[in-house]
Protein backbone atom coordinates (compact mmCIF):
# COMPACT_ATOMS: atom_id res chain seq x y z
CA UNK A 1 0.00 0.00 0.00
CA UNK A 2 1.09 3.07 -0.73
CA UNK A 3 0.67 6.41 0.81
CA UNK A 4 -0.39 9.68 -1.03
CA UNK A 5 -0.25 13.43 -0.02
CA UNK A 6 -3.85 15.26 0.64
CA UNK A 7 -5.30 18.09 2.94
CA UNK A 8 -8.26 17.04 5.40
CA UNK A 9 -11.38 19.64 6.69
CA UNK A 10 -11.68 20.98 10.64
CA UNK A 11 -14.85 21.48 12.12
CA UNK A 12 -17.07 20.62 14.82
CA UNK A 13 -19.91 17.64 14.63
CA UNK A 14 -23.27 18.31 14.72
CA UNK A 15 -25.50 16.99 17.81
CA UNK A 16 -26.91 13.75 17.34
CA UNK A 17 -30.51 12.67 16.68
CA UNK A 18 -32.51 10.60 19.38
CA UNK A 19 -34.98 8.77 16.96
CA UNK A 20 -32.03 7.21 14.47
CA UNK A 21 -33.85 3.95 14.54
CA UNK A 22 -36.66 5.78 12.52
CA UNK A 23 -34.60 7.24 9.85
CA UNK A 24 -32.38 4.12 8.76
CA UNK A 25 -33.07 2.62 5.63
CA UNK A 26 -32.14 -0.68 5.04
CA UNK A 27 -31.01 -2.07 1.31
CA UNK A 28 -31.67 -5.86 0.80
CA UNK A 29 -31.61 -8.04 -2.38
CA UNK A 30 -34.71 -9.17 -3.45
CA UNK A 31 -33.66 -12.51 -4.92
CA UNK A 32 -31.46 -13.78 -1.73
CA UNK A 33 -33.80 -14.97 1.10
CA UNK A 34 -30.74 -14.55 3.32
CA UNK A 35 -30.51 -11.10 2.55
CA UNK A 36 -33.84 -10.30 3.20
CA UNK A 37 -34.02 -12.32 6.38
CA UNK A 38 -30.91 -10.32 8.00
CA UNK A 39 -32.92 -6.87 6.38
CA UNK A 40 -35.98 -8.22 8.57
CA UNK A 41 -34.18 -9.17 11.68
CA UNK A 42 -31.37 -5.75 12.09
CA UNK A 43 -35.09 -4.08 11.56
CA UNK A 44 -36.85 -6.06 14.19
CA UNK A 45 -34.14 -5.44 16.57
CA UNK A 46 -33.34 -2.06 15.82
CA UNK A 47 -36.50 -1.02 15.50
CA UNK A 48 -36.74 0.27 12.64
CA UNK A 49 -40.21 0.79 11.07
CA UNK A 50 -40.96 -1.84 8.40
CA UNK A 51 -41.92 0.35 5.31
CA UNK A 52 -38.07 1.95 5.37
CA UNK A 53 -36.93 -1.78 4.27
CA UNK A 54 -36.28 -1.89 0.09
CA UNK A 55 -35.48 -5.08 -1.55
CA UNK A 56 -34.15 -4.73 -4.82
CA UNK A 57 -33.79 -7.68 -7.71
CA UNK A 58 -29.80 -7.40 -8.01
CA UNK A 59 -27.32 -9.84 -9.41
CA UNK A 60 -26.07 -12.74 -6.85
CA UNK A 61 -22.70 -11.75 -6.80
CA UNK A 62 -20.12 -9.24 -4.74
CA UNK A 63 -18.36 -7.77 -8.30
CA UNK A 64 -20.39 -6.06 -10.62
CA UNK A 65 -19.71 -3.72 -13.29
CA UNK A 66 -20.58 0.10 -13.45
CA UNK A 67 -23.72 -0.18 -15.67
CA UNK A 68 -24.98 -2.99 -14.58
CA UNK A 69 -24.91 -1.24 -10.73
CA UNK A 70 -26.69 1.97 -11.84
CA UNK A 71 -29.10 -0.43 -13.43
CA UNK A 72 -29.89 -2.83 -10.51
CA UNK A 73 -29.09 -0.69 -7.68
CA UNK A 74 -29.00 2.93 -7.70
CA UNK A 75 -31.28 4.17 -10.37
CA UNK A 76 -34.19 1.88 -8.08
CA UNK A 77 -33.05 2.66 -4.79
CA UNK A 78 -32.83 6.45 -5.65
CA UNK A 79 -36.01 6.76 -7.66
CA UNK A 80 -37.85 4.46 -4.07
CA UNK A 81 -35.96 6.93 -1.72
CA UNK A 82 -37.12 10.50 -3.88
CA UNK A 83 -40.17 9.04 -4.35
CA UNK A 84 -40.66 8.69 -0.37
CA UNK A 85 -39.70 11.67 0.14
CA UNK A 86 -36.32 10.21 1.45
CA UNK A 87 -34.17 12.49 -0.52
CA UNK A 88 -35.85 16.19 -1.90
CA UNK A 89 -34.60 16.35 -5.28
CA UNK A 90 -35.49 17.65 -8.78
CA UNK A 91 -35.58 14.69 -11.69
CA UNK A 92 -34.70 15.60 -15.05
CA UNK A 93 -35.26 14.11 -18.27
CA UNK A 94 -31.25 14.02 -18.42
CA UNK A 95 -29.00 11.32 -17.97
CA UNK A 96 -24.96 11.20 -17.39
CA UNK A 97 -22.50 9.11 -19.15
CA UNK A 98 -22.93 6.27 -16.87
CA UNK A 99 -26.80 6.21 -17.29
CA UNK A 100 -27.60 7.91 -13.91
CA UNK A 101 -30.50 10.12 -14.34
CA UNK A 102 -29.74 13.96 -13.55
CA UNK A 103 -31.29 15.32 -10.75
CA UNK A 104 -31.00 18.45 -8.53
CA UNK A 105 -30.71 17.21 -4.93
CA UNK A 106 -31.02 19.90 -1.53
CA UNK A 107 -31.24 17.82 1.31
CA UNK A 108 -32.06 14.34 3.04
CA UNK A 109 -33.45 13.03 6.04
CA UNK A 110 -31.53 9.62 6.09
CA UNK A 111 -29.40 9.35 8.90
CA UNK A 112 -27.90 5.37 7.93
CA UNK A 113 -28.59 2.91 5.33
CA UNK A 114 -27.58 -0.27 6.20
CA UNK A 115 -26.64 -2.62 3.11
CA UNK A 116 -27.25 -6.39 4.12
CA UNK A 117 -25.05 -9.45 2.81
CA UNK A 118 -26.30 -10.26 -1.11
CA UNK A 119 -26.32 -6.82 -1.75
CA UNK A 120 -22.70 -6.61 -3.88
CA UNK A 121 -19.43 -5.19 -2.85
CA UNK A 122 -17.74 -3.81 -5.53
CA UNK A 123 -17.14 -2.24 -8.86
CA UNK A 124 -14.92 -3.33 -11.29
CA UNK A 125 -13.44 -0.59 -13.68
CA UNK A 126 -15.23 0.28 -16.79
CA UNK A 127 -12.46 1.66 -19.09
CA UNK A 128 -15.02 2.54 -21.58
CA UNK A 129 -16.00 5.08 -18.87
CA UNK A 130 -13.01 6.54 -17.89
CA UNK A 131 -11.90 10.13 -18.39
CA UNK A 132 -9.90 12.53 -16.15
CA UNK A 133 -11.04 14.18 -13.45
CA UNK A 134 -8.68 16.96 -12.53
CA UNK A 135 -6.76 17.95 -10.19
CA UNK A 136 -7.28 14.05 -8.73
CA UNK A 137 -6.32 12.27 -11.94
CA UNK A 138 -3.17 13.83 -12.33
CA UNK A 139 -2.05 10.76 -10.70
CA UNK A 140 -1.78 7.59 -12.52
CA UNK A 141 -3.68 5.56 -8.96
CA UNK A 142 -6.82 7.30 -9.45
CA UNK A 143 -7.07 6.87 -13.19
CA UNK A 144 -9.90 4.14 -12.46
CA UNK A 145 -13.48 4.10 -11.97
CA UNK A 146 -13.50 0.60 -9.56
CA UNK A 147 -14.74 1.21 -6.33
CA UNK A 148 -16.85 0.21 -3.49
CA UNK A 149 -20.80 -0.37 -3.42
CA UNK A 150 -21.28 1.45 -0.35
CA UNK A 151 -19.03 4.27 -0.92
CA UNK A 152 -20.83 4.94 -4.37
CA UNK A 153 -24.34 4.76 -2.41
CA UNK A 154 -22.49 7.62 0.39
CA UNK A 155 -23.24 10.08 -2.83
CA UNK A 156 -26.65 9.30 -3.70
CA UNK A 157 -27.82 12.61 -2.26
CA UNK A 158 -25.02 14.29 -4.66
CA UNK A 159 -26.01 12.52 -7.98
CA UNK A 160 -24.03 12.79 -11.28
CA UNK A 161 -20.19 13.27 -9.37
CA UNK A 162 -17.89 11.97 -11.36
CA UNK A 163 -17.05 8.56 -10.99
CA UNK A 164 -13.43 8.42 -11.93
CA UNK A 165 -10.80 8.57 -8.89
CA UNK A 166 -12.65 9.79 -5.51
CA UNK A 167 -14.72 12.32 -4.26
CA UNK A 168 -13.25 14.27 -1.02
CA UNK A 169 -15.67 13.33 1.90
CA UNK A 170 -16.23 16.54 3.63
CA UNK A 171 -17.05 14.78 7.08
CA UNK A 172 -13.75 13.90 7.63
CA UNK A 173 -12.77 15.19 10.69
CA UNK A 174 -15.25 17.54 11.10
CA UNK A 175 -16.87 17.95 13.77
CA UNK A 176 -19.72 20.11 13.29
CA UNK A 177 -20.71 19.38 9.72
CA UNK A 178 -22.61 22.27 8.12
CA UNK A 179 -26.04 21.46 7.28
CA UNK A 180 -24.71 21.44 3.65
CA UNK A 181 -22.60 19.29 4.06
CA UNK A 182 -24.36 16.60 6.20
CA UNK A 183 -26.81 16.90 3.10
CA UNK A 184 -24.09 15.68 0.68
CA UNK A 185 -23.33 12.68 2.40
CA UNK A 186 -25.68 9.35 3.19
CA UNK A 187 -23.98 7.64 5.45
CA UNK A 188 -23.60 3.45 5.01
CA UNK A 189 -22.52 0.88 6.87
CA UNK A 190 -23.07 -2.61 5.49
CA UNK A 191 -24.14 -6.58 7.57
CA UNK A 192 -22.29 -8.94 5.63
CA UNK A 193 -19.92 -12.01 6.05
CA UNK A 194 -18.68 -15.08 5.33
CA UNK A 195 -21.92 -16.74 6.65
CA UNK A 196 -25.82 -15.24 6.40
CA UNK A 197 -25.77 -15.94 10.60
CA UNK A 198 -22.33 -14.33 11.16
CA UNK A 199 -23.64 -11.07 9.36
CA UNK A 200 -27.26 -11.16 11.33
CA UNK A 201 -25.08 -11.38 14.51
CA UNK A 202 -23.29 -8.19 14.18
CA UNK A 203 -26.39 -6.56 15.34
CA UNK A 204 -27.06 -8.80 18.31
CA UNK A 205 -23.70 -8.09 19.22
CA UNK A 206 -23.47 -4.72 19.34
CA UNK A 207 -26.86 -4.26 21.39
CA UNK A 208 -25.01 -7.12 23.83
CA UNK A 209 -21.94 -4.54 24.47
CA UNK A 210 -24.22 -1.46 24.61
CA UNK A 211 -25.76 -3.31 27.70
CA UNK A 212 -22.67 -3.99 29.69
CA UNK A 213 -19.83 -1.64 27.76
CA UNK A 214 -16.57 -2.75 26.23
CA UNK A 215 -15.50 -5.60 28.27
CA UNK A 216 -11.81 -6.87 27.11
CA UNK A 217 -8.68 -5.36 26.50
CA UNK A 218 -6.59 -3.21 23.66
CA UNK A 219 -4.25 -4.62 21.26
CA UNK A 220 -1.94 -2.29 18.81
CA UNK A 221 0.41 -3.60 16.36
CA UNK A 222 2.42 -1.41 14.82
CA UNK A 223 6.32 -1.03 13.88
CA UNK A 224 6.42 -0.90 9.98
CA UNK A 225 8.09 1.94 10.03
CA UNK A 226 5.84 4.31 8.02
CA UNK A 227 5.95 7.73 8.42
CA UNK A 228 2.27 7.92 7.91
CA UNK A 229 0.51 4.70 9.53
CA UNK A 230 2.68 4.19 12.38
CA UNK A 231 1.82 7.87 13.75
CA UNK A 232 -1.80 6.56 13.69
CA UNK A 233 -1.27 3.65 15.22
CA UNK A 234 1.03 5.33 17.94
CA UNK A 235 -2.25 7.98 18.49
CA UNK A 236 -4.78 5.07 18.92
CA UNK A 237 -2.11 3.49 21.02
CA UNK A 238 -2.07 6.88 23.12
CA UNK A 239 -5.71 6.99 23.27
CA UNK A 240 -6.68 3.57 24.63
CA UNK A 241 -4.33 4.18 27.59
CA UNK A 242 -6.14 7.30 28.19
CA UNK A 243 -9.68 5.25 27.85
CA UNK A 244 -7.78 2.99 30.39
CA UNK A 245 -7.87 -0.26 28.93
CA UNK A 246 -5.48 -2.67 29.76
CA UNK A 247 -2.60 -2.61 26.77
CA UNK A 248 -0.50 -4.79 25.02
CA UNK A 249 1.38 -2.73 22.14
CA UNK A 250 3.51 -4.87 19.49
CA UNK A 251 6.23 -2.29 17.96
CA UNK A 252 8.70 -5.40 16.29
CA UNK A 253 8.51 -5.52 12.62
CA UNK A 254 5.33 -7.86 11.72
CA UNK A 255 2.24 -9.02 13.01
CA UNK A 256 1.22 -10.38 16.55
CA UNK A 257 2.88 -13.63 16.53
CA UNK A 258 0.31 -16.83 17.53
CA UNK A 259 2.57 -17.13 20.58
CA UNK A 260 1.32 -13.08 21.84
CA UNK A 261 -1.07 -12.89 24.44
CA UNK A 262 -4.41 -12.12 22.82
CA UNK A 263 -6.92 -12.53 26.08
CA UNK A 264 -10.64 -10.59 25.49
CA UNK A 265 -9.58 -8.38 22.31
CA UNK A 266 -12.11 -5.80 22.40
CA UNK A 267 -10.21 -3.43 20.85
CA UNK A 268 -7.71 -4.19 18.48
CA UNK A 269 -5.69 -1.80 16.02
CA UNK A 270 -2.93 -3.40 13.46
CA UNK A 271 -1.64 -3.58 10.03
CA UNK A 272 0.34 -4.89 7.41
CA UNK A 273 -0.19 -8.64 6.62
CA UNK A 274 -2.25 -10.01 3.88
CA UNK A 275 -4.11 -12.75 5.01
CA UNK A 276 -5.28 -13.09 8.61
CA UNK A 277 -2.43 -14.31 10.77
CA UNK A 278 -1.30 -14.73 14.55
CA UNK A 279 -3.62 -15.34 17.67
CA UNK A 280 -6.49 -14.83 15.43
CA UNK A 281 -5.81 -18.16 13.68
CA UNK A 282 -6.04 -20.39 17.00
CA UNK A 283 -8.76 -23.03 16.59
CA UNK A 284 -11.81 -22.27 18.66
CA UNK A 285 -10.96 -17.88 18.45
CA UNK A 286 -14.07 -15.70 19.33
CA UNK A 287 -13.53 -12.05 19.73
CA UNK A 288 -15.70 -10.31 22.92
CA UNK A 289 -19.58 -9.07 22.26
CA UNK A 290 -18.68 -5.52 21.00
CA UNK A 291 -15.44 -6.01 19.49
CA UNK A 292 -13.90 -3.25 17.46
CA UNK A 293 -11.15 -4.55 15.18
CA UNK A 294 -9.82 -3.24 11.98
CA UNK A 295 -5.94 -4.46 10.28
CA UNK A 296 -4.88 -1.70 7.61
CA UNK A 297 -4.28 -3.71 4.50
CA UNK A 298 -4.54 -2.78 0.42
CA UNK A 299 -7.30 -5.74 -0.16
CA UNK A 300 -8.65 -6.61 3.23
CA UNK A 301 -12.23 -6.77 2.42
CA UNK A 302 -11.69 -8.05 -1.29
CA UNK A 303 -14.45 -10.43 -0.88
CA UNK A 304 -16.43 -10.77 2.58
CA UNK A 305 -17.14 -14.42 1.35
CA UNK A 306 -13.71 -16.04 2.81
CA UNK A 307 -13.32 -16.81 6.57
CA UNK A 308 -9.87 -16.91 5.82
CA UNK A 309 -9.03 -14.65 3.57
CA UNK A 310 -7.60 -11.25 3.81
CA UNK A 311 -8.91 -9.31 7.17
CA UNK A 312 -12.69 -7.96 6.86
CA UNK A 313 -14.67 -11.10 6.39
CA UNK A 314 -12.15 -13.43 8.77
CA UNK A 315 -12.34 -10.43 11.50
CA UNK A 316 -16.45 -10.87 10.98
CA UNK A 317 -16.18 -14.94 11.47
CA UNK A 318 -14.30 -14.88 14.75
CA UNK A 319 -16.73 -12.94 16.29
CA UNK A 320 -16.13 -9.62 15.63
CA UNK A 321 -18.83 -6.45 16.11
CA UNK A 322 -18.04 -3.65 14.06
CA UNK A 323 -14.45 -3.13 11.30
CA UNK A 324 -13.48 -1.76 7.88
CA UNK A 325 -11.86 -2.66 5.14
CA UNK A 326 -10.80 -1.91 1.46
CA UNK A 327 -12.70 -3.77 -1.82
CA UNK A 328 -9.47 -2.51 -4.00
CA UNK A 329 -5.90 -0.78 -3.68
CA UNK A 330 -7.17 2.58 -1.78
CA UNK A 331 -3.80 3.91 -0.90
CA UNK A 332 -2.83 4.49 2.91
CA UNK A 333 -4.43 8.04 3.34
CA UNK A 334 -7.91 7.04 1.80
CA UNK A 335 -8.65 3.97 4.55
CA UNK A 336 -10.32 4.18 7.77
CA UNK A 337 -7.98 5.83 10.20
CA UNK A 338 -7.84 4.34 13.40
CA UNK A 339 -6.89 7.00 15.82
CA UNK A 340 -9.83 9.26 14.34
CA UNK A 341 -12.12 6.03 14.46
CA UNK A 342 -11.33 5.67 18.06
CA UNK A 343 -11.74 9.49 18.78
CA UNK A 344 -14.99 9.29 17.52
CA UNK A 345 -16.45 6.59 18.92
CA UNK A 346 -14.77 7.40 22.46
CA UNK A 347 -17.04 10.71 22.34
CA UNK A 348 -19.95 8.19 22.42
CA UNK A 349 -20.88 8.43 18.51
CA UNK A 350 -22.51 6.00 16.83
CA UNK A 351 -20.44 3.45 14.62
CA UNK A 352 -21.32 5.22 11.18
CA UNK A 353 -20.68 8.64 12.27
CA UNK A 354 -17.60 7.44 13.65
CA UNK A 355 -16.52 5.72 10.26
CA UNK A 356 -17.58 8.82 8.24
CA UNK A 357 -15.14 11.07 10.39
CA UNK A 358 -12.31 9.00 10.02
CA UNK A 359 -12.54 8.60 6.23
CA UNK A 360 -10.80 11.24 3.89
CA UNK A 361 -13.07 9.80 0.54
CA UNK A 362 -15.84 8.74 -0.62
CA UNK A 363 -16.53 6.97 -3.83
CA UNK A 364 -13.56 4.86 -3.65
CA UNK A 365 -12.71 1.82 -1.90
CA UNK A 366 -13.38 1.48 1.87
CA UNK A 367 -16.44 -0.22 3.60
CA UNK A 368 -17.84 -0.50 6.70
CA UNK A 369 -19.09 -3.48 9.13
CA UNK A 370 -21.59 -3.46 11.42
CA UNK A 371 -24.87 -1.93 12.94
CA UNK A 372 -24.52 1.38 11.82
CA UNK A 373 -26.37 2.53 15.34
CA UNK A 374 -23.62 0.74 17.10
CA UNK A 375 -22.26 2.89 20.25
CA UNK A 376 -19.44 1.01 21.87
CA UNK A 377 -18.76 3.96 24.28
CA UNK A 378 -22.53 4.27 25.29
CA UNK A 379 -21.84 2.71 28.79
CA UNK A 380 -18.83 4.56 30.53
CA UNK A 381 -16.54 3.08 32.56
CA UNK A 382 -18.19 4.29 35.37
CA UNK A 383 -21.59 2.77 34.58
CA UNK A 384 -19.70 -0.40 33.55
CA UNK A 385 -18.14 -0.40 37.35
CA UNK A 386 -21.78 0.24 39.01
CA UNK A 387 -23.19 -2.62 37.40
CA UNK A 388 -19.94 -4.76 37.63
CA UNK A 389 -22.30 -7.57 39.79
CA UNK A 390 -24.48 -8.23 36.73
CA UNK A 391 -21.73 -8.55 34.21
CA UNK A 392 -20.89 -11.82 32.43
CA UNK A 393 -18.39 -13.47 34.83
CA UNK A 394 -15.84 -14.66 32.05
CA UNK A 395 -15.35 -11.37 31.21
CA UNK A 396 -16.15 -8.95 34.33
CA UNK A 397 -11.97 -9.37 35.17
CA UNK A 398 -11.33 -6.88 32.46
CA UNK A 399 -13.55 -4.38 34.30
CA UNK A 400 -11.74 -4.86 36.78
CA UNK A 401 -8.43 -4.33 35.19
CA UNK A 402 -9.52 -1.40 33.34
CA UNK A 403 -10.61 0.25 36.68
CA UNK A 404 -7.37 -0.89 38.41
CA UNK A 405 -5.60 1.68 35.37
CA UNK A 406 -8.42 4.48 36.37
CA UNK A 407 -6.85 4.16 39.81
CA UNK A 408 -3.18 4.20 38.81
CA UNK A 409 -4.09 7.44 36.83
CA UNK A 410 -5.42 9.14 39.82
CA UNK A 411 -2.18 7.85 41.86
CA UNK A 412 -4.23 5.58 43.69
CA UNK A 413 -1.97 2.30 43.03
CA UNK A 414 -2.61 1.19 46.99
CA UNK A 415 -6.59 1.37 46.47
CA UNK A 416 -5.94 -0.42 43.00
CA UNK A 417 -4.37 -3.43 44.53
CA UNK A 418 -6.29 -3.67 47.27
CA UNK A 419 -9.45 -3.86 44.60
CA UNK A 420 -7.68 -6.33 43.07
CA UNK A 421 -7.27 -8.76 46.09
CA UNK A 422 -10.54 -8.55 47.30
CA UNK A 423 -12.37 -9.06 44.03
CA UNK A 424 -9.93 -12.50 43.61
CA UNK A 425 -11.14 -13.50 47.01
CA UNK A 426 -14.57 -14.17 45.37
CA UNK A 427 -14.33 -14.28 41.96
CA UNK A 428 -10.64 -15.31 40.52
CA UNK A 429 -10.32 -14.93 37.14
CA UNK A 430 -7.24 -15.56 35.14
CA UNK A 431 -6.35 -11.89 33.60
CA UNK A 432 -6.70 -10.49 37.18
CA UNK A 433 -4.80 -12.90 38.50
CA UNK A 434 -1.96 -12.29 36.19
CA UNK A 435 -2.01 -8.83 36.51
CA UNK A 436 -2.13 -8.95 40.59
CA UNK A 437 0.62 -10.97 40.57
CA UNK A 438 3.23 -8.72 38.35
CA UNK A 439 2.29 -5.77 40.34
CA UNK A 440 2.89 -8.02 43.84
CA UNK A 441 6.36 -9.38 42.64
CA UNK A 442 7.57 -6.23 41.14
CA UNK A 443 6.73 -4.37 44.09
CA UNK A 444 9.04 -7.23 46.02
CA UNK A 445 6.13 -9.05 47.00
CA UNK A 446 7.15 -12.30 45.31
CA UNK A 447 5.01 -14.85 48.28
CA UNK A 448 1.97 -12.39 47.95
CA UNK A 449 2.23 -12.71 44.13
CA UNK A 450 2.58 -16.43 44.44
CA UNK A 451 -0.35 -16.52 46.47
CA UNK A 452 -2.08 -14.39 43.83
CA UNK A 453 -2.29 -17.13 41.33
CA UNK A 454 -2.76 -20.01 43.55
CA UNK A 455 -6.02 -20.75 42.43
CA UNK A 456 -5.19 -21.74 39.06
CA UNK A 457 -4.82 -25.34 40.51
CA UNK A 458 -8.51 -25.38 40.38
CA UNK A 459 -8.99 -24.65 36.37
CA UNK A 460 -9.82 -27.91 34.62
CA UNK A 461 -8.12 -26.22 31.40
CA UNK A 462 -7.59 -22.94 29.33
CA UNK A 463 -9.64 -21.63 26.37
CA UNK A 464 -7.38 -21.08 23.09
CA UNK A 465 -7.30 -16.93 23.80
CA UNK A 466 -5.80 -17.72 27.71
CA UNK A 467 -3.15 -20.12 26.19
CA UNK A 468 -0.69 -16.69 25.97
CA UNK A 469 -1.84 -15.80 29.27
CA UNK A 470 -1.19 -19.24 31.02
CA UNK A 471 2.35 -19.64 29.61
CA UNK A 472 2.68 -15.70 31.18
CA UNK A 473 1.06 -17.10 34.32
CA UNK A 474 3.09 -19.75 34.61
CA UNK A 475 6.52 -17.64 34.18
CA UNK A 476 5.52 -15.70 36.85
CA UNK A 477 4.64 -18.55 38.96
CA UNK A 478 8.56 -19.78 38.53
CA UNK A 479 10.04 -16.36 39.18
CA UNK A 480 8.25 -16.38 42.52
CA UNK A 481 9.82 -19.63 43.72
CA UNK A 482 6.88 -21.93 43.17
CA UNK A 483 8.33 -24.45 40.46
CA UNK A 484 5.75 -27.03 41.28
CA UNK A 485 2.72 -25.07 41.32
CA UNK A 486 3.73 -23.54 37.87
CA UNK A 487 4.44 -27.12 36.71
CA UNK A 488 0.64 -27.89 36.79
CA UNK A 489 0.08 -25.37 34.69
CA UNK A 490 2.28 -26.34 32.42
CA UNK A 491 0.91 -29.58 32.16
CA UNK A 492 -2.63 -28.32 31.67
CA UNK A 493 -1.53 -25.33 28.58
CA UNK A 494 0.34 -28.16 27.53
CA UNK A 495 -2.28 -31.53 27.45
CA UNK A 496 -4.44 -30.44 24.64
CA UNK A 497 -4.09 -31.85 21.28
CA UNK A 498 -5.34 -28.54 19.84
CA UNK A 499 -2.57 -26.36 21.03
CA UNK A 500 -1.07 -25.84 17.43
CA UNK A 501 2.67 -27.00 16.77
CA UNK A 502 3.92 -23.34 16.55
CA UNK A 503 3.03 -23.02 20.58
CA UNK A 504 4.28 -26.47 21.54
CA UNK A 505 7.70 -25.75 19.98
CA UNK A 506 8.09 -21.60 21.44
CA UNK A 507 7.22 -23.32 25.01
CA UNK A 508 8.47 -27.01 25.57
CA UNK A 509 11.70 -25.49 26.72
CA UNK A 510 9.70 -23.19 29.12
CA UNK A 511 7.96 -25.91 30.34
CA UNK A 512 11.27 -28.44 30.43
CA UNK A 513 13.04 -25.61 32.29
CA UNK A 514 10.29 -25.01 34.83
CA UNK A 515 10.13 -29.41 35.49
CA UNK A 516 13.69 -29.37 35.58
CA UNK A 517 13.48 -27.09 38.48
CA UNK A 518 10.38 -28.57 40.13
CA UNK A 519 13.41 -31.59 40.40
CA UNK A 520 10.56 -33.76 38.10
CA UNK A 521 13.25 -35.00 35.90
CA UNK A 522 11.35 -37.65 34.09
CA UNK A 523 8.72 -34.93 32.65
CA UNK A 524 11.36 -32.52 31.33
CA UNK A 525 12.93 -35.61 29.41
CA UNK A 526 9.88 -36.11 27.89
CA UNK A 527 8.97 -32.52 27.03
CA UNK A 528 12.63 -32.54 26.09
CA UNK A 529 12.26 -35.03 23.82
CA UNK A 530 8.86 -34.26 21.97
CA UNK A 531 10.63 -30.88 21.88
CA UNK A 532 13.68 -32.41 19.45
CA UNK A 533 10.78 -34.33 17.42
CA UNK A 534 8.80 -31.37 16.50
CA UNK A 535 12.15 -29.94 15.46
CA UNK A 536 13.84 -32.62 13.91
CA UNK A 537 12.38 -31.70 10.25
CA UNK A 538 13.48 -28.05 10.93
CA UNK A 539 17.04 -29.36 10.61
CA UNK A 540 16.80 -30.57 7.10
Amino acid sequence: MFAVVLLGHGGVRAAADDNLAARVIILANRDDPDSVRIARHYAEVRGVPEENLIALKMPLVEAIGWREFVATIWTPLLDRLVATKWIDAIPMALTDAVGRQKMAPYQHRIAALVVCRGVPLKIGHDPALYSDVLPFTRRAEFKTNAGCVDAELSLLALPNYPINAFVPNPLFQNDRPSAIELNQVVKVARLDGPTAEQANALVDLAVAAERTGLLGRAYVDLGRNDDVGDPWLEKTTQQLAELHFDLSVDREPGTFAATARCDAPVLYFGWYSGNVDGPFTLPGFRFPPGAIALHIHSYSAASLRNANSGWTAPLVARGVTATVGNVHEPYLQFTHQPHLLLRALGRGWTLVDAGYYALTALSWQAVLIGDPLYRPFAVSSDEQWRQFERLPPKLAGYAVLRRMRELDAADRRTEATALAVSVQRAAPTLAVGVALATRLRDAGNTDGAGNALGFLATLPGFEPMEWALAREAALLLQSCGRSARALEVWRVLLAPVALPRELRVAWLPDARNCAVAAHETSLAQSWDAEFSALTATDKH
